[in-house]
């Protein structure tokens, strides 16, 4: 370690006295940010939840910041009429993304639809997992399916409610979206002796949303300073085996059916994927199948968990919105049955928590970075090409300019009488991003979100264990590409439906 030490200072030093003054002369045309040192740049003043540090200086600094990630040029944005500036007005030149390691090792190669590089690729692959995997159609196909896998859960509650039972509601709702997307991507429920696939969905996205030395500093990528690129050859060859496994268990299945996300895209395999408006032809091969399937599973695992984990949080911190929404639920549901995908439009309350939610705690607190394709002058500043571009969603979701001084609380009725919807128009609320790389599985992400919510508020009561009270609940963050909770939630079910409907 002392020689790596010593050998990073005298690097350092004389990377400062060949780059001074060039790094001067482009400080001064890139929007103002904090001073920089040389080679990390300002990674030192991320921290632990960068999000959260990147709105301090963006306070001092301003909504459009530059900042130096290593020795790659990064603008942050931290306010919708900003983001609004780079992923509407200039969503074109800004919307494909860097390469990292993360992606090299965790999508083939840049293969899937999450990191690949905009594009004749990924204009094809977006439109295929679109209209063969994400469409409205395909999400109302899989309405029974969610109303199974739900229905177990909801009778495993109800047991643990009879029996007075403490529950890990986290855990709970973390295990129903898990069999909910295993079923429509895999069509299997989970089976931990084979593959633990929320465990790989986790460290890949712990991985991915993490800042790499060697993404930022690449001559430093030999040296493994942090061990990150040993964790992902190990998660890479995990995820291939158990990829692996499920196509080929799939190829073996002699029912033609379409039952899963799987069947739908091997009879794709070795078959071309173009656009009438590019010249480039792609076939489909088995690792375009895997980086297809993966980003599936990652994305589908954490958002919907995530989201409904802090949901229910904030419910349990906020009695009186508890209460509101499940007075809603009575209101328009009754008390003889349990909620119905078809209930969900009427259910207007329910909107408003789930978009609150969204604005506290989105699921991406800062968007998938994007990279500038050409230099561009935005807002009165120069970008340079390959610049990143960071949107910071939890720091626009706290902006006292547009949701007034009491950021902080959980207020659903601030959405009354407000047109902000989800669909990535409204630059306060980027719960999906916006533009060309907004999330494509928004619609089928938002059902289950909306669905597994209702059920739990309307089909139980939920008491706090013995002496904790609302303001006792723990809300701290951990940090990744995704923003999910640090601790669980321990919760008591209390069945509230007349009868015996689960």
């Amino acid at each position: 370690m002392a020689i790596i030490f010593l050998v990073l200072v005298l690097l350092i030093s004389l990377w400062f006295i060949l780059t001074k003054k060039t790094y001067t002369k482009t400080r001064q045309k890139l929007p103002p940010g904090p001073r920089s040192l040389p080679i990390i740049g300002n990674l030192h003043q991320l921290g632990n939840l960068p999000h959260r540090n990147l709105q301090k200086l963006a306070q001092k600094h301003g909504h459009i910041m530059s900042i130096k990630l290593g020795t790659v040029p990064t603008i942050v944005v931290s306010s919708p009429q900003a983001a609004e500036l780079f992923l509407k007005n200039h969503d074109t030149n800004f919307a494909s993304r860097p390469k990292i390691q993360a992606s090299e090792y965790l999508s083939y190669g840049t293969k899937g639809l999450v990191f690949a590089e905009y594009g004749p690729y990924w204009r094809n692959t977006r439109k295929l997992c679109t209209l063969q995997l994400l469409s409205s159609s395909k999400a109302e196909s899989f309405a029974e399916l969610r109303k199974e896998e739900l229905g177990l859960a909801l009778e495993s509650l109800k047991k643990s409610a009879a029996k007075g039972e403490l529950v890990d509601l986290s855990r709970k709702i973390g295990e129903v979206v898990e069999d909910i997307s295993t079923r429509m991507i895999l069509g299997r429920r989970k089976d931990d002796d084979l593959y633990d696939l929320k465990g790989i969905a986790e460290e890949a996205l712990k991985l991915a949303g993490a800042f790499n030395l060697a993404d930022c500093v690449p001559w430093l990528g030999q040296f493994d300073l942090q061990g990150l690129a040993k964790r992902m050859k190990k998660a890479s060859k995990l995820i291939d085996q158990v990829l692996e496994k499920i196509i080929t268990e799939h190829q073996k299945d002699t029912n033609n059916q379409h039952r899963d996300f799987v069947d739908i895209l091997l009879p794709l395999m070795n078959q071309p994927m173009n656009n009438p408006q590019d010249k480039h032809v792609y076939t489909i091969d088995r690792t375009n199948i895997k980086a297809i399937l993966l980003d599936l599973m990652v994305a589908s695992f954490d958002a919907a968990t995530t989201i409904t984990d802090w949901t229910m949080s904030e419910l349990l911190r906020n009695p009186r919105v508890m209460k509101k929404l499940q007075e809603e639920l009575r209101r328009v549901i009754g008390m003889d049955r349990k909620v119905e995908e078809k209930d969900l439009g009427k259910l207007n309350y329910l909107d408003m928590v789930v978009k609150e939610s969204f604005r506290l705690h989105p699921v991406v607190p800062l968007l998938v970075p994007r990279e500038c394709m050409e230099d561009i002058s935005v807002g009165g500043y120069d970008i340079p090409k390959k610049a990143r571009l960071m949107v910071n969603t939890w720091a626009i979701g706290r902006d006292p300019n547009v949701w007034s001084n009491n950021v902080e609380e959980f207020y659903p009725e601030r959405f009354i009488d407000r047109n902000i919807d989800l669909k990535g128009h409204d630059f306060e609320l980027l719960a999906f991003g916006s533009g060309r790389r907004m999330c494509p599985g928004m619609h089928l992400g938002l059902i289950t979100v909306r669905l597994v919510l209702a059920q739990l508020v309307h089909c139980f009561d939920w008491e706090l264990p013995d002496g904790m009270q609302p303001n006792d609940i723990g809300m701290d963050e951990i940090f990744g590409l995704s923003l999910p909770r640090a601790n669980h939630l321990l919760v008591k079910p209390i069945y509230r439906l007349v009868g015996n409907d689960i």
